[in-house]
């Protein structure tokens, strides 16, 4: 601690970002500060503090901290800090779900109608996000069936070209094939535009003229279908806040916290229509509401479309998310504390929300630690490794008779999958069915990433898994000596009793079965296996059938086209039962079990 208190006296009156580090120099905080000298103090001062940060506290070992120019700048350079250590106790979003929105491409000659998930303002008009239970697709049947504009993108030249069923089925003009003019177009793009804004009276009215018509013409099966649109037009109207303006497009986000876990919810308005609702549970340890909800909107919208508006408490901070969007995202966002009036509800209940998704998440959360950072806190205790794992790398080979050799990096942070990180390896230099060498190449390959500028996008690892015994492990050692690698701890899980071999012992050593550290080992083992087999098969229903199943006795040229006939391609035949086997012509189940067996035998990794 003596360290630490003449760090503490150097520190700057600047703005900037302070990043703690525990005794392993693991990154476990980052946090931004107004003034770093006054924020990074707080920590180690005696006055009360919350029991997440009191826990954060105890495991500081060091820290360091970056000045930067302004809090903007801080608060940007904590978001990409955060992304990139994904420290133990910040607020990490897990949300990478993005929502349809329907676009008008208006840039367009004939501006088309679409549906997408990415946001590229300068090429036309979004609507939405669509997120509770309205699907854009009926929005946009609707859009067809009245206004007739072209959801399709062919190309509009100077020759006309053949009108295709949409035409025909009067749910397109045809400007392909010149049977409208621009204008006449042009008119309906407008009132699609109007219609998808929430001016639904115009299209209330058209579709309900043509159900009575079918209905009058006794067509009742598409009486139905308009009778369907309305009620889906009625649901969108429910949806509409009457006392909202409907030019308000605004999220409402809410925090509620018990110092210990935190929930978010954030509720989207789009032309005064709920268009839904999502919640977020949290970990965090700021020293308050305001750190932590700022810190959750400025990670959300990295990955979310910015509103005009958003409606927030009171203690979020409003200048410095105001200017941090503007000089960021080029965005004006007003930031409202809403006291009074529709907003001041809409926040209620945004309030009321998250309150009731934390009472429900935190023994989810609970259980979440157990299976994740306490799982690899108590593999660190169980096998005596040197400082804890929190970054995991599982390599796993999948082959067939030697054909097709894969590899997989699966890795985990803090005992969760990262599936951005993972990896696969086409094994190049090994002939033959051999795991070892083949194991011995992905692990050279992967570890001379290491020291090099591509480390960025391949962090060192604390401990690597290896799916398989002694052997394996004792080939990838032989790479790790061969290369000199002493800081990365090596394991191997063998599956048929669930061992655990390490570099340092002769024995193996058995977690009980219900203990969450063997979980955390079986589940990283586990997705290595599903990451492996799934790059196997792509590769490997691409090679000609007859190179595979002729290997096996008693299969000729007509007993091989009758399989592929029956399952049309090998990963169908690998997954294939006895009993489905004995189901193709010429195959009895003296053959089929042969089949079975030699997949099952060959294929490493394949399923029973």
């Amino acid at each position: 601690m003596g360290d630490l208190k003449e760090k503490l006296k150097l520190l700057p009156d600047s703005p900037g970002v302070y990043i703690m580090l525990d005794k392993d120099g693991i990154v476990i905080y980052v946090g931004k500060a107004r003034v770093l000298k006054n924020r990074v103090r707080q920590y180690f001062h005696t006055s009360a503090k919350p029991e997440k940060v009191l826990a954060m506290v105890e495991n500081i070992a060091d820290f360091s901290y970056i000045v930067t120019k302004t809090e903007i700048d801080a608060l940007a350079l904590e978001n990409n800090l955060i992304k990139k250590y994904k420290p133990k106790y910040n607020i990490l979003l897990k949300d990478d779900q993005t929502y349809p929105y329907i676009k008008v491409h208006t840039k367009e000659e004939f501006p088309r109608v679409s549906i997408t998930r990415k946001i590229k303002k300068k090429d036309g008009k979004y609507f939405g996000p669509f997120m509770g239970g309205i699907r854009c697709g009926d929005l946009l049947d609707i859009v067809g069936s009245v206004y007739n504009v072209r959801t399709c993108s062919t190309a509009i030249g100077e020759k006309p070209k053949k009108p295709c069923l949409a035409y025909h089925l009067g749910r397109c003009l045809a400007p392909c094939a010149h049977l409208c003019t621009r204008e006449e177009y042009a008119d309906r793009v407008k009132e699609t535009l109007s219609f998808l804004d929430g001016n639904y009276e115009e299209a209330e009215e058209i579709l309900r003229e043509k159900m009575l018509k079918f209905a009058e013409n006794e067509e009742f099966e598409l009486a139905m279908q308009y009778r369907e649109k309305l009620a889906m037009l009625s649901k969108l109207k429910v949806k509409r806040i009457t006392s909202l303006n409907r030019a308000i497009n605004a999220d409402i986000v809410a925090l509620k916290t018990n110092f210990i876990y935190s929930s978010v919810n954030v509720l989207v308005t789009r032309s005064g229509i709920m268009q839904g609702s999502s919640n977020f549970a949290l970990e965090d340890s700021s020293f308050t509401e305001s750190d932590a909800l700022t810190a959750f909107i400025a990670q959300y919208y990295t990955n979310h479309e910015i509103p005009d508006e958003i409606i927030a408490q009171d203690f979020c901070e409003k200048q410095l998310l105001e200017t941090y969007f503007l000089e960021r995202f080029d965005k004006k966002v007003e930031i409202t504390l809403a006291k009074q009036g529709v907003k001041r509800q809409l926040l209620d209940m945004a309030e009321q929300n998250a309150s009731e998704y934390l009472s429900k998440s935190v023994d989810k959360i609970k259980h979440k630690n157990d299976m994740t950072k306490d799982a690899c806190l108590r593999l660190q205790e169980i096998l005596g490794l040197k400082k804890y794992p929190k970054r995991m790398e599982c390599y796993d080979i999948s082959n067939v008779s030697g054909v097709d050799k894969v590899g997989s990096m699966v890795v985990f942070i803090d005992g969760e999958a990262d599936r951005s990180s993972y990896r696969r390896f086409k094994i190049k230099t090994v002939e033959g069915a051999n795991d070892y060498a083949s194991h011995q190449e992905m692990m050279r390959r992967r570890l001379a990433k290491l020291g090099t500028e591509e480390e960025e996008r391949f962090p060192k690892p604390d401990l690597i898994v290896i799916d398989g015994g002694k052997g394996q492990l004792s080939s990838v050692q032989e790479i790790f000596d061969e290369m000199g690698i002493t800081d990365i701890e090596l394991i191997a899980l063998a599956k048929q009793e669930e061992e655990v071999f390490t570099s340092f012992s002769s024995e193996s050593i058995r977690i009980d079965k219900r203990d969450y550290a063997l979980k955390v080992l079986q589940r990283i083992r586990d997705e290595s296996h599903r990451f492996a087999i799934t790059y196997f098969r792509n590769l490997h229903s691409k090679r000609n059938l007859a190179s595979v199943l002729t290997e096996i006795e008693g299969i000729g040229d007509k007993k091989r086209k009758a399989l592929m006939e029956k399952f049309g391609t090998i990963d169908k035949i690998i997954g294939a039962t006895e009993e489905e086997l004995c189901q193709v012509e010429g195959i009895g189940p003296e053959l089929a079990k042969k089949i079975y067996i030699y997949f099952k035998e060959n294929i490493k990794n394949a399923k029973d």
